[in-house]
């Protein structure tokens, strides 16, 4: 699974119909998936649906966990919350890394300092 920071990628821009077809799945099911709050594509100003390219990636995971691997409903919404939640933790992982990397890069050479519990170079 891919994290993905490029532009457009939020961008609702595939038409219900487009969507199917890329996704592999009928219209009717992806009403059913939004039914069922797997996916929330934006709305137009005339209410029609509209799906990102996230949206889209989102519906092929789903796809795969209920076609291929025999997934319900209730165990794709819990494999997903967990998957987000995963990558929303494994960015601030690597942003404190960075900070880390950051802080110890300018402190070469001090007195390490305790704080809250953990050595830490000022």
């Amino acid at each position: 699974m891919t994290t993905r920071a490029q532009p457009g990628w939020d961008e609702p821009c595939y038409v219900i119909s487009v969507v199917s077809r890329m996704v592999g799945v009928t219209a009717q099911t992806l009403r059913y998936f939004e039914r069922i709050e797997l996916v929330a594509p934006s709305r137009s100003g005339g209410n029609i649906r509209l799906y990102s390219p996230r949206d889209i990636e989102r519906l092929r995971r789903i796809k795969t966990l209920v076609y291929d691997m025999g997934v319900n409903a209730a165990g794709v919404d819990v494999i997903l919350r967990l998957t987000d939640r995963i990558q929303r933790l494994e960015g601030q992982v690597e942003f404190l890394r960075d900070e880390l990397d950051r802080l110890t890069a300018g402190a070469e050479g001090e007195e390490p300092q305790m704080v809250e519990g953990t050595v830490r170079e000022q």
